[in-house]
């Protein structure tokens, strides 16, 4: 059966998975209708402005307080900050893909955590994560107190069933899991691998357009959200619980993906990267990669991101008299890149699709040497970049590798020489 959705960010949505579920006037009236159980999950504090405020109202099966108590259970891979576990080193870094694991894995379980700042006790930062997995949860679900999720898929789509209805997400697209949704990840593929990122700060939402005025980057209307589904199951099953940098879990006798109506605007949300409206220059030089901005996570401060969320897709270039790779550049922002499929424009080779790289605040990087020697001979006519989708999160934040990340078998241990070989050019 085909998937339904509704379109929007931000909204307030109200969907039901049966006719007459959803209350019309009052939010927990005396008798709900159906005899369901009215249950609020707030995003935000109560008084959050009105135009960042999140809360949706849940109807539900059984009330979520209806649970057993949390058991301690292994963090595996998964790591959250303070990130202090390994010394953090300055020099650039680069991984290829990890593979998909031999031994059955869900997706809980093939989190594998890269680097990341900050600390969720705080609400400032994020986590960044590699996921593997080669076997559904069926009777297992997820729920995040940090953070709010943002799935990358790389290799193999994803079947997300929260609580507020179902998804389909495949390469090339993101998925946002509010943070403490629960859900179960599902692989029509067999398996998948992709990037995570847990947001521990202000949740992601569009950037300002400024002078781009209304039509540029991301639009709401292609934002997809999902319409009411539920499980009514009686079975036991185990939900798995993230809580201040550590995993714990219970066992329900009932699926907790139960609501049967729901209206509100903390709800997950998928978006095709296709219907991105990408902003270039058609003169000269380089626009700051802040255009390709699709979602953003401000930190407090104007203009300095706890994390933006850009892209690098396929695109016309047109600059005269340019050189028109990144050029050669160091940030106070730092840099941490996947790739989905294709090549980077910047990087000959070695930057795999699946892989990863950190370029952290003030180390200078750009072009290595084979890109750098053909774009500054290259005749500058009109070309089409295809096939290529690169991504960034970018954060005022340094990025902190794990101690698995530095001493893992896909850390490309001489990427620095991609840099080597440059010859003094002056005259």
């Amino acid at each position: 059966m085909k998937i339904k959705y509704q379109s929007g960010f931000g909204n307030s949505f109200s969907t039901e998975a049966v006719r007459g579920a959803l209350p019309l006037n009052q939010n927990s009236p005396q008798r709900p209708p159906r005899g369901l159980y009215p249950e609020v999950l707030s995003g935000t504090a109560f008084t959050a402005p009105r135009a960042e405020n999140l809360s949706t109202w849940l109807y539900k099966l059984r009330p979520s307080a209806m649970q057993p108590q949390y058991k301690s259970i292994g963090n595996g891979l998964l790591r959250s900050g303070p990130f202090d576990e390994a010394k953090t080193p300055p020099h650039r870094l680069r991984w290829n893909p990890l593979p998909i694991p031999s031994r059955p894995t869900d997706f809980i379980d093939g989190l594998v955590t890269m680097a990341g700042s900050g600390d969720p006790a705080a609400h400032s930062g994020l986590g960044v994560h590699f996921f593997c997995a080669n076997r559904s949860m069926t009777d297992r679900y997820f729920h995040n107190a940090d953070a709010e999720m943002m799935l990358v898929p790389q290799l193999g789509g994803l079947s997300i069933f929260s609580e507020l209805g179902k998804m389909e997400v495949q390469p090339g697209e993101i998925a946002v899991l509010p943070r403490g949704m629960k859900f179960k990840v599902g692989l029509p593929d067999g398996k998948a691998r992709g990037y995570a990122c847990e947001n521990y700060g202000a949740h992601f939402r569009l950037p300002e357009l400024g002078p781009l005025g209304s039509q540029g980057l991301a639009q709401k209307r292609d934002f997809l959200v999902p319409v009411a589904a539920f499980e009514d199951r009686n079975a036991k099953c185990e939900v798995v619980l993230k809580f201040l940098g550590n995993l714990w879990a219970t066992e329900y006798r009932h699926s907790p993906l139960d609501v049967v109506a729901w209206h509100g605007n903390h709800a997950p949300y998928k978006y095709d990267l296709a219907r991105f409206m990408v902003m270039n220059t058609v003169s000269f030089d380089h626009p700051d990669p802040s255009i390709f901005t699709v979602l953003t996570s401000p930190s407090g401060q104007a203009g300095v991101a706890n994390c933006d969320f850009v892209i690098f897709p396929p695109r016309w270039q047109v600059a005269d008299h340019t050189f028109r790779p990144p050029w050669f550049h160091r940030n106070v922002m730092s840099e941490l890149m996947g790739l989905v499929h294709g090549e980077y424009e910047s990087k000959a080779e070695g930057f795999l699709p699946g892989g990863m790289s950190i370029h952290n605040c003030l180390q200078g990087h750009g072009p290595d040497l084979p890109t750098f020697e053909k774009a500054s001979t290259a005749e500058l006519k009109p070309h089409q970049l295809k096939n290529s989708l690169a991504f960034m999160w970018e954060s005022r934040y340094v990025f902190r590798p794990t101690k698995f990340a530095l001493r893992a078998p896909q850390l490309q241990r001489n990427y620095d020489a991609v840099w080597d070989g440059f010859k003094k050019r002056f005259k």
